[in-house]
């Protein structure tokens, strides 16, 4: 009895053994090696990323390298100390000129060992293309007038395939996009210029960046138009801050316990810069073609009541107490106008933005956007098509509206421009329709 008792426990112990011999340092699981999508081709410089990963024992090392011509240039090399790293996320640069590559094929190896008993061994090879040559841009508008705080569109060619291009105009990138043309393949960029950008050529530039990586930086030749903007002076009365305030009070808790005048300071600053990340974020979403056709429509039997690019500032009791600059124009009628859309498109956002009250926007393809605020009733919803002249909504007095409005904006890449220039048909024709024809 004793004696099967031993053989039964030197078998468990046995079993016991073997078992954590197979689990640690004798385990066969292999490494694992995931090299990034954008390796398939290199130019003259570009960051790879990498990630090396074990289960078991963990990476005992791992090794990066280029092969081209038979020649092995190894990028990177690490040992890891014996502490069971399971995972190692590498951005490995490979910089062509130093390895001294060529326009060509070439195979990117991504190895790794890990530490069990048997060095367990992955390696992945991917055949890479090598690619030092610039895209060509060739821009087909020889000209541009712009107005600042206006619009421009540009059309042009580009000799490659693209990872990225569009206008870069001022510290804002404004993505182009691929229109249906024979022949190279051909780019649509519609940009704004802020009305506070100095007037220098070379702020504005095509951007194009291949698969690759390389980058070329094209100068756009423009004659920028400075148009002069309204300054106003408003002064706040008790009786508007006790009738708005209670409502951006009710909204957010942050504004609780606040006396009115503090309420409208951080309306007018914080909740603002707010507002406007909302519209932009809703405006990212649009459809890399153009829906819009003709003049946009101007709200019917409506006076302006305040301009694109007007300066504002604050006064209570006297004291100046904050600035704004009006990003849209203000078009008043009678109460609860009804509101039309001003072209075709796609609803992208309803609801309440903060200061602006209930609010519309339209995508217009190729990252043209409407805003219609103030609004009494929303008429539409989120993923409607809507065609131009549709009825949307009414005019109202929600937000930050002394009186029933609208607040009409026309915005690109979210970023605000002067929508006089859309209502005009004859600005639509040679800034637009000259320049891209029907794309």
């Amino acid at each position: 009895m004793k004696k099967n008792l031993l053989y039964v426990s030197f078998f468990t112990v046995i079993v016991l053994g073997v078992w954590w011999f197979l689990i640690s340092v004798g385990e066969r699981g292999k490494p694992a090696v995931e090299i990034g999508p954008e390796a398939g081709a290199i130019g003259r410089q570009k960051e790879i990323g990498i990630v090396f990963s074990d289960k078991g024992q963990g990476l005992r090392h791992t090794e990066v390298a280029i092969i081209q011509d038979n020649k092995r240039h190894v990028i990177s090399h690490t040992e890891y100390p014996r502490k069971k790293e399971a995972m190692k996320k590498e951005t490995i640069t490979v910089d062509a000129a130093a390895l001294k590559l060529h326009d060509g094929t070439a195979a990117l190896t991504a190895v790794t060992v890990d530490y069990s008993l048997w060095k367990n061994r992955a390696e992945v090879s991917l055949p890479i293309k090598i690619d030092l040559l610039h895209p060509q841009v060739s821009l087909h508008t020889v000209q541009n007038y712009i107005n600042t705080g206006g619009a421009c569109v540009v059309s042009y060619g580009v000799s490659e395939a693209v990872a990225k291009t569009g206008v870069q105009a001022a510290d804002v990138f404004y993505t182009a996009y691929k229109t249906p043309t024979a022949g190279q393949d051909q780019y649509v960029a519609y940009f704004a210029i802020p009305d506070e950008i100095l007037p220098r050529n070379e702020q504005i530039a095509l951007i194009a960046v291949d698969e690759a990586g390389n980058q070329t930086l094209s100068s756009v030749p423009v004659v920028i138009r400075k148009k002069k903007v309204n300054s106003d002076k408003i002064v706040l009365s008790d009786a508007f801050l006790n009738r708005k305030m209670p409502e951006f009070q009710s909204a957010d808790p942050q504004l609780s316990g606040k006396t009115p005048l503090e309420v409208f300071v951080e309306v007018n600053t914080r909740l603002r810069a707010d507002n406007l990340k909302t519209i932009q974020a809703a405006c990212e979403k649009t459809e890399g073609r153009r829906l819009w056709n003709g003049p946009f429509l101007r709200m019917k039997n409506a006076a302006p009541k305040a301009f694109f690019g007007d300066r504002r500032t604050y006064f209570y009791n006297g004291s100046e107490i904050g600035t704004s600059t009006h990003n849209g124009v203000d078009l008043a009628s009678v109460a609860n106008a009804p509101i039309e859309a001003a072209n075709d498109g796609i609803v992208r956002f309803t609801g309440p933005i903060g200061i602006y009250g209930n609010s519309i926007i339209i995508d217009h393809g190729m990252g043209v956007s409407t805003l219609y605020s103030h609004l009494s009733v929303i008429g539409v919803r989120v993923d409607q098509n809507v065609k131009k002249g549709e009825p949307i909504g009414t005019s109202g007095m929600t937000g930050l509206a002394g009186g029933d409005h609208l607040h009409f904006g026309i915005a690109i890449n979210g970023h605000f421009v002067n929508p006089v220039e859309w209502w005009d048909p004859h600005w639509i024709t040679d800034n637009i329709y000259k320049k891209i024809g029907n794309n």
